[in-house]
């Protein structure tokens, strides 16, 4: 279920997406859905430049968070 938010606890909260945890996932062209199967690629934070390879979704995850901490503590 959604919860409502009174518009001016949106504007305090800040945008619901913010372009500093903006992140773009390419994946290498045999990557695919299949558990197992080939997962690789790359993630850039937006803002920063800052690039990441990952040859895994367990790694790509981990990426995420690692750069989403740095975010969160200003270091990127």
């Amino acid at each position: 279920m959604k919860r409502r938010v009174a518009a001016g606890d949106r504007a305090e909260a800040g945008p619901a997406l913010p372009a500093w945890k903006a992140f773009v996932v390419q994946f290498h062209r045999e990557a695919g859905v299949s558990p197992g199967g080939p997962c690789g690629g790359r993630v850039e934070h937006l803002v920063s430049g800052e690039q990441a390879r990952f040859e895994s979704y367990e790694e790509l995850l981990a990426i995420l968070r690692k750069m989403l901490r740095e975010v969160d503590e200003g270091t990127i």
